[in-house]
């Protein structure tokens, strides 16, 4: 049966089984119906050969064996499997549910960041408008009250002025889209550190919830509630454990309680304890971060009292970084109030899939079929092997690790989620495995027992028990998720009939994205630089070298000068030489020398002035 057929059958089935469902007032997610496509497939006593082309007979007994299954309310194995599928499709850890969170508050605040940053007004009024949204914005970033809320408006419009007035939207309009984007969050940041301050100080803030006092009371009440469903879990799974054991010890004192049923219901409980430890590791995380961030707040806020001290004024770069500070934490909370309310979501909803337990087994019926039957929980019997380790000299093949001799024990990958390898194929129950016994390396996986006993009948033949823990989990195909057996089954292994000594495996198509790219000159150029493809180019190239034959150059050497060296000579020639001459010359003009007679008078009355000229003459000087 080729690939491509293969898949377009298993569509058909899946999409028929659904649509038959649905008629039935059934409404089924594809995954679950092709989860029990693969587990109808798989299961042995279905006897299912999808090696050859399935008839139409097939595959409408496949359909109907899945339509019966999926509609059976009173089957554990069903309430396993949707609890498997519902914690794959909504359980997301810590840094996936704040990132999905983040992605859809930047798409709700997106239509308004493009309003604000894609618009460039002018007028008075349009600036004001634009004021009017970037105050919505800080506020709906926040999360610290509604746009509605007027008290909350009037506080953030306080803060943003005090921060941001209206005549700097000038300058923030001339920004660029992307200056503009990360100045309004970091406006949000400085802003909602401003309310958180006042509040502190009382001087605003009311429309903040107290998330410090408010998660340091539902923390431990969701903690609680998760540990008070571990427990009942652990109760039945203890009571189931030890029902099966006297059962397989004692077949005809319980006829009216099937062992199938049992088993289904113990996979049921070990699952939703399993899922219950997810969901406890992230609410103590989430608790132990909360701490942190209380402690971080306090020492903020004092930083921030002895910065301000009822200062009038304050440089920005002093306070606003303890501000935005300040509002990173506070969203810490916000994430923890976020991650808080995920949990109780997710341990209320997984509740659902264990209601099986109690209309099957109701506790007084439960209570009748443990008379006399020692019911020992995990960590009584854990104790009870802890005297008792695998001693290494008995297998000369196998490698055991013990705490002592091996590093980072604790952290060592177990198989099977740490439930005995030997106890599951060959007794169908989930016992919880004891390290100290010693952990079994075999082809690079670890592998830990429930006693002394079954380590060493395992380890005898290991790849026969692994093999045995398989067709366990084809029988029972929600131990595929509940084991970690997914590398097991990466592929629909169809059921080899006893009949047949042939196995038969169906693979589907492998799928995966893959890239191509080619050097521009993957080997080194071979380019012969000398070819000439030209006749008379070469003919050319003939005659020339035939003539060069003929001008060899010719050299002679006498016997006086054999041994004689060279001898150079460097002559300097003569500089050029000029000379100039000056001759110095002057020349002189006699001064004019007048003198005037008669100024003083005399014995006449008139004055009789007389001018005398004694300047030389010019040929005289």
């Amino acid at each position: 049966m080729s690939a491509e057929l293969t898949q377009s059958v298993i569509k058909r089935i899946i999409r028929q089984v659904g649509l038959e469902c649905a008629a039935q007032g059934q409404t089924l997610s594809e995954t679950l119906v092709a989860f029990m496509v693969k587990a109808v497939v798989l299961d042995p006593r279905n006897d299912f050969n999808m090696d050859r082309i399935l008839t139409e007979n097939n595959m409408q007994d496949l359909i109907q064996l899945c339509v019966t299954r999926l509609l059976d309310t009173t089957n554990p194995s069903l309430s396993t499997i949707k609890m498997q599928v519902y914690f794959d499709m909504n359980y997301a850890n810590r840094d996936d549910l704040l990132s999905e969170q983040q992605r859809v508050l930047e798409g709700k605040l997106a239509p308004m960041v493009r309003a604000i940053t894609e618009a460039g007004p002018h007028a008075q009024e349009e600036r004001e408008n634009m004021y009017q949204k970037i105050v919505a914005y800080v506020l709906l970033r926040s999360g610290l009250g509604s746009p509605t809320d007027t008290e909350a408006v009037r506080e953030v419009t306080a803060a943003l002025q005090s921060v941001f007035p209206q005549t700097e939207m000038i300058t923030f309009i001339s920004l660029s889209k992307k200056d503009k984007e990360q100045q309004l969050k970091d406006l949000a940041m400085v802003v909602t550190g401003i309310r958180l301050y006042n509040k502190q100080c009382q001087k605003g803030g009311s429309s903040i919830d107290d998330l410090p006092a408010i998660l340091n009371e539902a923390i431990p009440s969701v903690t609680q509630t998760i540990d008070e469903c571990l427990n009942s879990c652990h109760l039945l799974a203890h009571q189931y454990t030890a029902l099966l054991e006297s059962m397989q010890e004692d077949p005809h004192r319980y006829s009216q309680l099937s062992s199938f049923k049992l088993k289904e219901a113990l996979f049921n409980v070990r699952q939703y304890e399993s899922f219950l430890r997810i969901l406890l590791s992230d609410a103590i995380t989430n608790a132990q971060e909360v701490e942190s961030l209380g402690v971080q707040v306090e020492a903020t806020m004092m930083v921030l009292k002895n910065t301000v001290q009822d200062k009038t004024s304050i440089e920005s770069k002093d306070v606003f970084p303890l501000f935005m500070e300040l509002s990173k934490l506070w969203t810490g909370f916000q994430d923890a109030k976020l991650l808080l309310s995920f949990l109780t979501n997710m341990t209320d909803n997984l509740q659902q899939f264990l209601e099986i337990q109690s209309q099957l087994f109701p506790k007084e019926k439960l209570t009748s079929f443990l008379e006399g039957v020692t019911v020992k929980s995990d960590e009584e019997r854990i104790k009870e092997t802890m005297g008792t380790r695998v001693n290494v000299s008995d297998f000369k093949n196998q490698e055991w690790l013990f705490p002592e001799t091996t590093d980072y024990f604790d952290e060592l990958l177990i198989q099977y989620h740490g439930f005995c390898a030997h106890s599951i194929g060959v007794k169908g129950l989930t016992l919880v495995g004891n390290p100290a016994i010693g952990i079994l390396k075999h082809k690079e996986k670890c592998y830990v027992f429930s006693s002394k006993e079954a380590a060493y009948i395992f380890a005898q033949d290991p790849d026969k028990f692994i093999q045995l823990n398989v067709e366990k989990a084809k029988e029972y195909p929600e131990l595929i998720q509940l084991l970690e057996l997914h590398h097991q089954f990466e592929y629909l292994v169809p059921h080899a009939q006893a009949r047949n000594a042939n196995k038969y495996s169906m693979k589907p198509p492998p799928k995966h994205d893959s890239g191509t790219q080619t050097d521009t000159h993957i080997l080194p150029p071979t380019i012969v630089r000398s070819y000439e493809w030209n006749e008379w180019e070469l003919r050319r190239k003939a005659i020339k070298l035939a003539n060069l034959r003929r001008k060899l150059t010719h050299a002679m050497q006498t016997d006086l000068s054999h041994m004689r060296r060279e001898n150079f000579t460097q002559v300097y020639l003569p500089k050029d030489v000029g000379t100039q001459t000056k001759r110095d010359n002057s020349s002189n003009v006699p001064k004019p020398q007048i003198f005037l007679k008669g100024l003083r008078g005399g014995a006449s009355p008139t004055t009789h002035m007389v001018a005398v000229d004694l300047t030389r003459p010019l040929d005289e000087t």
